[in-house]
């Protein structure tokens, strides 16, 4: 059986954005060592990425440089196709969120700009624009790669089927799994910080309707992810966005500037770039109130008082959850948290916010917290939160009767990873593929590169 194609796929196409912008430790005399159809892998491919992946810790039971060049050659050959599809595309707004995303990865990873900068010996400037050409083709390769696997599907009939046939040392180990409910609270921001805030965004509004630009101001002032994109965060639909930003979003004509708009996330202005069917393209300012220390502790004591109320049973927690909790997404369910990558009420430990995690850790099921600092998932906001404990799976082997939405999860993991394969094998014999002979001991899984 091969590895997990998919996930290794995915996995590589991440590192392909790391490796297009690295720094090799030597510079390397270039020489083309692969062409799949009409596109090429160099030497310098693969020795940034063999240097990337040896900084981060990566390592390999096998040969890394070879197991490196035959990732870039699946990509590549799903990059060749992707292009003679004329159902995919990949806009520049598409390239510009994925860069985005990307740069704010590298931010969160090495603390700031600048420790960003430093690792890579340029300016973001500079990050961005070696990057464009390799996040086109990444999203071109993922777009391709979601079309083959898009059909594929699994049965209960195949799932319970599939079950009964594994073999006993096969059968997979679901870990701990913890169902639990939460109540936040966000600490009160005091009325003369949010005018301060309020203020700072009119006097950059009036700024930049005397001629400053939009964009810099972003990069300059805004706290959201997007500022160094100049604030633009793409085309996104109504639902898609902050109900008031949206509300604000779609008034907008021109290059009109919004008036201050207050979301979940802080304060924003806002000014719209495109307008395409449905979804419009925006840039925004966002700058967010800051918490007194004051506002933070009559936060925590509040919710320490809350929690004591439910122990002595004056108030429910499902009572207390719908009165009192900021979570719009729990407070109408009693507290209950539903997991986002299964919608059911379960979550591992390592889908938890990590605050979450250790405290769940520590409950008896039935069992009340006090009160501790967690991330908002929407927000992305510091927030105090009491959590229950409902249930707690311990690690088990898998079984129909308890698990079956993750048996058929991983079983249609499995037809997709099949899918993959057969769709590689098919196109190894109908593409052009030359490998340089300083690659012919390599091992590769596919048996098809050489010809």
């Amino acid at each position: 059986m091969k590895r997990n194609k998919l996930v290794q796929i995915t996995i590589f196409a991440l590192l392909i954005l790391f490796a297009g912008t690295s720094i090799a430790q030597d510079k390397v005399i270039d020489q083309i060592v692969a062409i799949v159809g009409g596109n090429i892998v160099l030497k310098s491919d693969i020795e940034k990425m063999y240097m990337d992946q040896l900084a981060q810790g990566v390592s390999s039971d096998g040969d890394m440089k070879c197991e490196i060049l035959e990732n870039f050659l699946i990509d590549k050959l799903l990059v060749a196709e992707a292009e003679l599809d004329t159902l995919i595309n990949v806009t520049d707004s598409q390239v510009n969120q994925q860069m985005d995303g990307q740069l704010q990865a590298y931010v969160a990873h090495f603390g700031s700009e600048r420790a960003v900068e430093n690792f890579f010996k340029k300016p973001i400037a500079d990050i961005r624009a070696e990057m464009r050409l390799v996040v086109r083709d990444q999203l071109m390769s993922s777009q391709m790669r979601n079309k083959i696997i898009q059909d594929v599907t699994a049965t209960p009939s195949e799932v319970r089927q599939h079950y009964r046939t594994l073999p006993e040392d096969e059968v997979p180990v679901i870990p701990t799994q913890y169902e639990y409910a939460q109540i936040t609270l966000r600490p009160e921001i005091i009325l003369e910080e949010e005018n301060r805030v309020k203020a700072e965004l009119r006097e950059l509004k009036n700024k930049i309707e005397g001629g400053s630009s939009f964009a810099a101001m972003a990069v300059m002032y805004s706290e959201g992810p997007s500022a160094n994109v100049g604030g633009e965060i793409g085309y996104l639909g109504r639902a898609q966005l902050d109900q008031e930003y949206a509300a604000a979003a779609f008034n907008l004509k021109g290059d009109r500037i919004s008036n201050v708009v207050k979301s979940e996330f802080g304060y924003h202005i806002i000014q719209l770039v495109d307008r395409r069917g449905d979804k419009v393209n925006t840039r925004h300012i966002l700058m967010t109130p800051k918490v007194s220390p004051e506002a933070r502790e009559q936060a925590q004591e509040r919710l320490d008082s809350l929690a004591t109320l439910i122990r002595k049973e004056k108030i429910t927690f499902q009572e207390a959850a719908g009165r009192f909790s900021s979570d719009k997404n729990t407070r109408n369910n009693g507290g209950l948290v539903i997991n986002p990558n299964n919608l059911t009420s379960k979550f591992a430990a390592e889908e938890l916010d990590g605050n979450v995690s250790k405290v769940l850790s520590g409950l008896n099921i039935g069992e009340i917290s006090d009160p501790f600092v967690m991330t908002d998932p929407d927000s992305r906001q510091q927030v105090f939160a009491v959590v229950k404990l409902i249930d707690k799976i311990e690690t088990h082997k898998a079984n129909l009767q308890n698990d079956y939405q993750q048996l058929s999860d991983l079983f249609l993991q499995k037809k997709r990873e099949q899918e993959l394969e057969e769709w590689i094998d098919k196109r190894q014999q109908e593409t052009y593929i030359r490998i340089d002979d300083t690659y012919a001991n390599c091992n590769f899984e596919f048996d098809n590169w050489r010809k």
